[in-house]
């Protein structure tokens, strides 16, 4: 019965997601001649791709980006979660609505956020400045450091979420059974919470990944000229340049690259998870 309901909408989001993707494949393989798109067929524009280092560079700095979000989003959501599934406070609804807060307000707004903080005259070089760290501003602002922490910000609500809602399936009690039989925290964290959390952690990952190398508003507006990643880099090549054919490859090779990656990756902390619960 569930199936059969799931089933149109399956359709409707197979389809709005599968007839873009295969248009896009299309006119990668087409020609590119003085400012039109030719009907053909051709691998010129994978070439280009892979033969060009300035390219090459990156699709490197987009993985490279959005693996430090990744890992820094596990590190700093993975005890919020856990506070969260463990609380028991009657703030409990305030704190979740102030993790929801943030999701409200759009990229770019919280993006010019992140300009005044990190920027030459703003918060973090005031103090730096203030308690005599430096004697001159240092420059975050365009920078590798602020696309990641801006995009990290945007990212992490995303992945406290769907690892406390695992998180909140857990029976708190076995661990607190395991600490009473001489495990310390440390040890019944690892060999307990860990593994019954790791497809919430599969998930969060999987989610926030696919977020950052997708990632536009922020690497535009907090990286500039500094440093240039996938998203932006199609987006000028079929706006401004109007070369669809050389756009679309970098939008078909991104979305595989993406999957590809964020499937492996689910495959690994799967397996993982597998191997020490048998263990």
């Amino acid at each position: 019965m569930g199936a059969s309901l799931a089933f149109p909408a399956s359709i409707m989001v197979l389809i709005v997601m599968l007839v873009p993707i295969l248009m896009l494949f299309r006119y990668s393989f087409n020609h590119f001649d003085n400012g039109m798109m030719v009907e053909g067929f051709t691998l010129d524009s994978y070439l280009k791709f892979f033969g060009d280092p300035y390219y090459r560079d990156v699709f490197l700095n987009t993985v490279y980006v959005a693996a430090v979000c990744t890992i820094l989003s596990l590190i700093l959501g993975f005890p919020v979660a856990y506070f969260l599934a463990k609380s028991q406070s009657r703030y409990k609804s305030l704190f979740i609505i102030l993790l929801v807060f943030p999701l409200m307000v759009g990229n770019v707004v919280r993006a010019a956020g992140w300009m005044i903080i990190l920027g030459n005259a703003g918060f973090v070089n005031y103090f730096l400045q203030l308690f005599g760290f430096t004697d001159q501003p240092v420059q975050m602002m365009y920078t590798p450091f602020a696309v990641i922490v801006g995009t990290t910000g945007v990212v992490l609500p995303y992945f406290i979420l769907t690892l406390q809602s695992v998180l909140e399936g857990i029976d708190f009690s076995v661990e607190e059974a395991a600490q009473s039989l001489g495990a310390n925290f440390f040890v019944s964290f690892y060999r307990i919470v860990l593994p019954i959390a790791a497809p919430g952690v599969a998930a969060g990952t999987v989610l926030v990944f696919i977020l950052c190398m997708n990632a536009y508003a922020t690497p535009v507006l907090l990286g500039g000229t500094g440093i240039t990643m996938m998203a932006p880099a199609l987006y000028d090549q079929i706006t401004k340049a109007a070369n669809w054919p050389f756009g679309a490859s970098l939008a078909l090779v991104l979305v595989v690259a993406t999957l590809a990656m964020a499937t492996l990756s689910n495959w690994f902390i799967h397996r993982r998870y597998v191997k020490t619960m048998v263990s």
